[in-house]
């Protein structure tokens, strides 16, 4: 018993030694947000939004990188766009997390013109020297099959034109793990780690480095 206990302390100190060091040899990089309320935090405290939760897990990890929080409630893809150039310009980002297009469908605008603003918006981040990541999104049944059909593929040949990470749906589960705030629309805090989760399945590998170290601290606690 003894015996076990101190490896299981050792290798708890090896894989801390491991963290720091990747820590300390990450390289910083900065990841530009643009998207609505979603990421915007609606109908909470910032701190509490999936946006903040994901600026924590790097910071242990990947302390010199940057999480640039650019989203707006009620911003739809034409406002992204125009917004895009001054952002990029700004903060210069290594990465440009794409959030965009359910203000569109809300509104019942042309999914077509939708998509070529997020085929403009990921140009411009790959122009820059970014690279492009694309958050999918889906609008309600209530929208009639043809246009809730024709909304979703836009993200889905936007994605494939432009060979950029995506994920089709970012609230995938949150009706199982979380839910929805009164309004129907927005997620509630309790799904905001879903979220993260969610975005991290396309960002995790792009930012190997910072989540290295995550995964060594978790391994080491589940030996604990």
């Amino acid at each position: 018993m003894f015996v076990r206990l101190l490896m299981l302390q050792r290798y708890r100190i090896v894989a801390a030694l491991t963290a720091i060091l990747l820590a300390s040899s990450a390289s910083g990089q900065s990841v530009l947000i643009l998207g609505d309320s979603i990421s915007a935090a609606y109908g909470m405290e910032k701190t509490q939004g999936w946006v903040h939760l994901f600026e924590q897990k790097l910071q242990p990890y990947c302390n010199n990188s940057r999480v640039i929080n650019a989203s707006v409630s009620g911003e739809t893809t034409a406002g992204g766009k125009s917004r895009l150039p001054e952002l990029l310009d700004a903060h210069q980002p290594d990465i440009v997390v794409i959030e965009l297009g359910g203000n569109d469908g809300l509104r019942g605008l042309s999914p077509i013109a939708m998509r070529r603003n997020l085929e403009t918006m990921i140009t411009l981040a790959r122009d820059s020297g970014a690279t492009p990541v694309l958050l999918g999104m889906r609008i309600p049944p209530n929208y009639g099959p043809q246009y809730t059909k024709l909304f979703e593929q836009q993200f889905q040949l936007a994605a494939q034109q432009h060979d950029v990470p995506f994920v089709p749906f970012f609230l995938e589960g949150i009706l199982e793990h979380g839910g929805f705030q009164q309004d129907g629309i927005h997620p509630a805090i309790e799904a905001q780690p879903l979220l993260l989760r969610n975005a991290e399945s396309v960002l995790g590998p792009i930012l190997p480095d910072c989540y290295a170290g995550s995964d060594e601290a978790a391994k080491a606690d589940e030996h604990v």
